[in-house]
This record gives structure tokens, C-alpha cells and sequence, in this order.
């Protein structure tokens, strides 16, 4: 089989690429060039793309004896992913660009060339894995070092995507196998530091990358029931669950600390209240996909006879995401009201004190939007525990045991708290 090898630079990637070859496959590998001016050297786990990444994906590949080249997408990057993640936050929605990154670039972009150039798959350092089934199905599941897993980062792949997909190190039991493979081979990326922050925000410094590009516009912070408690100088700087950093003027009338609730860019205004209001007990997204066979095609769900395409509710778990843990919740698939109780925002770089909304991997599958119109279909999660800090534009991942069964952004949610469930509060959590 001809395989495109996705060379990051990293260790992953590298041992992935390794692991085709001793497969017995045609392996090339490829560097994508994602930065039209990419910085010459890393600063340990901060970023990625750089130059020195490049130049350690081509000592791999002639360590390894394949083929490298190193494509340029640094537009459609820019297109699909920078400037997508500009305008969601513009609009007061949680993009995450890992996740973008994957469904417009590595398995959209990247896979359609390979395609035209005769390759047959594209395999990457993911740590996830496929199985296929007795009819050549095939499905997305955990990889085996839970720690390590990243099939929520892959939970936007089509069935179509998966067909060409290939991940070499999906049941490695762990990163430290991987690393020490590495070094069995003589690849100098052996001990690498992972990248962890934002591969076109390499400080980190998510607040003040976006003060750059998105003008900033003095507003006020308001409780739950609309009154004037503080103002800030730009809604942008916000996220869900942010407790630090409000200077409110008003103190709450129980003293108990406020956090942030919603931000709503159409009337720039910021919404705080207690830690409780931050409980979420359903989310709902009309951009869903399904990873493989739907449920009902797969056996696990039924067919809701109220819509075409609809399904009824089939018990399962849901993640928001990367990192966090699943929970038990049940999911069906109907047609929208076209308007529900919502909770916007952000969900950045919260600290200690916040309560997390997520760490650069909150998520869209789409552009800024509003709500959808009613008789759209829309995946509905009932949670049967609370989460907490849930932002619309992250991604619910939907999982039955370790497989993915599909995923949606999300669009809205509906609170737990008592107090949120009144009228007041059902604002469009896609505003803008």
C-alpha cells in the first residue's frame, strides 16, 4: 500500500512513519508547511511548525530511508483554521484549532491530494485506533494508553476520512514505548518535548494574540437578571468560568464569588453569576457527523419515525473535551425548535481559580451562525451528572464503550441551575 507519512517532527509522527515501513508499505513523508513565516527554533513545548521541525521531520525520513517533501498549506491554514478561530471568538463562540486542523487540513486537504497523487492512506502519530469489522467497516476507538488517547481530537472524521486513515501507534501501550523506539532506531527526536499550546500562538498568550486582531470595545458585565455589576474593556478577553481578573464593582448579594456565565457579542455584554449557574445538564448541535456507521445502521439506536434521519435515544458518553473525563448521558437526534435556553462564551487559559471551560482544545465543526432553524436536525445529549463550564462552539464527542461513535459543535446548552431555566436566559448562544 502507498502511504503519505504526516511528519510533524515530533517523536509520534516519526515512529508512526517508522512503524509503516517495517508494515512493508510504500511510505513517503510529508512536512506541512503551515506558516508563510514560521519561527526558526521551538521554546520547549511551545509550538510547533517551526523551522527546526522541519528539519527534524527530513532527518527522520533519511533516517528511516523514505521519500520527503514538505507541502505548503499555509494558506488554507490561514483560511480554514487562523482565521476561523478569529471569527468564533468574535462571535462568542469556543473554537478549538486542533480540531479544525484535522477535519479541513490533515483529513480534508491533505488527504484529497494524497488521494490524487496515487497514495492510498495517510498516516499520522495519532494516538488512536481503527478496527474493522467483519463487513470492512470500519470504526474509531480509544487508543490503548488512555493518558495518551486523542480520539476526541478525531472525533470530526467522516466514515469516508477513516477509509484512508491509518494510526501506527494506536495500541502502544504507552508514550514512554514509543520514545524508547525511537531511540532504538537512532532517531533524534527521541526525547522531544511534546507541543502543547496553540501551533500559530506559540507564547501562549491567547488574550493578547486576539487584542491584535479583534478591536476591542468597552462594555458592561451584568448578573443574571440584567443588572449592571462592573464593565470591561473588550467582551474577547472573557471565558466561561473565569472567576479572576472581573474587577466587578458590585459585590454579589450572598459575598459568594461570580463567574463568568455567558458572553454575548451582539450586545457586548458579559454575564456572571455563581459557580452553580455553570452546571449543564444538555447541549445540543446541529453540525453533527457521524464516525463510521451511524447509531442506527450500527444496532445501537433506533430510527425516530417523527423525521427522516432522525434517531431515538440510545444511552451513551459524551466528552467536551480533550482531556476531560466521559459521562454517562443519553443522545438522540430530532428536529429543532430553533430556539432554546443558552449559555455562550470562551473557554481559554482559565487558572486555578477558574472553573476550566477547557485548554486550547475547546471546539467548532463550523463557521459563526446562529442557532439552527427549526425541523433542523440537531444532535441532543442529556448528561446524567451536571457539567460544568460548557461553552458553545466546543465539540461533544459521543462514545459507546471506547468506540467514537460521532461528534457535534455545539450550539447551545440548557442549564441546571433552577434560576437558568427561566425565559431571561434563553439567549442565542451563537449571538453576534
Amino acid at each position: 500500500m502507498k502511504v503519505l507519512a504526516a511528519m510533524s517532527g515530533g517523536v509520534d509522527s516519526a515512529v508512526a512513519a517508522a512503524r509503516a515501513v517495517d508494515a512493508g508499505h510504500d511510505v513517503v513523508g510529508v512536512h506541512l508547511a503551515l506558516s508563510r513565516m514560521p519561527g526558526t527554533l521551538r521554546s520547549g513545548a511551545r509550538g510547533c511548525c517551526t523551522i527546526e521541525d522541519s528539519l527534524d521531520a527530513r532527518r527522520a525520513a533519511e533516517r528511516l530511508g523514505i521519500p520527503f517533501y514538505v507541502w505548503d498549506f499555509s494558506e488554507r491554514f490561514r483560511d480554514d483554521v487562523i482565521d476561523d478561530f478569529i471569527a468564533e471568538y468574535a462571535a462568542g463562540r469556543t473554537p478549538n484549532p486542533c480540531m479544525r486542523c484535522n477535519e479541513r487540513i490533515k483529513f480534508a486537504a491533505v488527504l484529497e491530494k494524497s488521494l490524487a497523487l496515487g497514495f492510498d492512506a495517510v498516516a499520522t502519530g495519532h494516538y488512536a485506533h481503527i478496527v474493522t469489522d467483519d463487513a470492512g467497516h470500519r470504526e474509531l476507538h480509544r487508543a490503548s494508553d488512555e493518558a495518551k488517547d486523542q480520539s476526541y481530537v478525531l472525533g470530526v472524521l467522516t466514515s469516508e476520512q477513516l477509509a484512508h486513515a491509518m494510526f501506527p501507534l494506536g495500541t502502544t501501550p504507552s508514550k514512554a514505548v514509543v520514545r524508547a523506539e525511537a531511540e532504538s532506531r537512532g532517531l533524534t527526536v527521541a526525547q522531544k518535548p511534546d507541543s502543547h499550546d496553540i501551533c500559530f500562538i506559540p507564547d501562549g498568550d491567547t488574550r493578547g494574540w486576539l487584542a491584535d486582531r479583534i478591536a476591542p470595545e468597552a462594555g458592561a458585565i451584568v448578573d443574571r437578571d440584567g443588572a449592571q455589576v462592573g464593565s470591561h474593556e473588550g467582551a474577547t478577553s472573557f471565558t466561561v468560568g473565569q472567576r479572576r481578573g472581573l474587577n466587578l464593582g458590585v459585590p454579589a448579594p450572598d459575598g459568594r464569588p461570580r463567574f463568568v456565565l455567558e458572553v454575548r457579542p451582539r450586545s457586548n455584554e458579559v454575564v456572571v453569576g455563581p459557580r452553580e449557574a455553570l452546571a449543564v445538564r444538555e447541549l445540543a448541535g446541529a453540525r453533527f457527523t457521524w464516525a463510521g456507521l451511524d447509531p442506527v445502521a450500527s444496532g445501537i439506536a433506533v430510527a425516530d419515525s417523527t423525521a427522516p434521519d432522525a434517531v431515538a435515544e440510545f444511552a451513551c458518553e459524551v466528552q467536551v473535551r480533550a482531556h476531560a473525563d466521559p459521562v454517562p448521558a443519553r443522545a438522540r437526534v430530532v428536529p429543532s425548535t430553533g430556539a432554546a435556553p443558552g449559555a455562550a462564551a470562551d473557554a481559554d487559559d482559565a487558572d486555578a481559580d477558574d472553573v476550566d471551560a477547557d485548554d486550547a482544545d475547546a471546539d467548532d465543526a463550523g463557521s459563526p451562525s446562529g442557532l439552527p432553524g427549526a425541523g433542523t436536525l440537531e444532535l441532543v445529549v442529556r448528561v446524567q451528572e451536571p457539567l460544568h463550564g460548557v461553552a458553545p462552539g466546543q465539540t461533544a464527542v459521543i462514545y459507546v464503550g471506547t468506540r467514537v461513535l460521532g461528534q457535534c459543535t455545539i450550539d447551545r446548552t440548557v442549564s441546571a441551575d433552577a434560576h437558568s431555566d427561566s425565559p431571561s436566559d434563553a439567549v442565542p448562544a451563537t449571538a453576534s
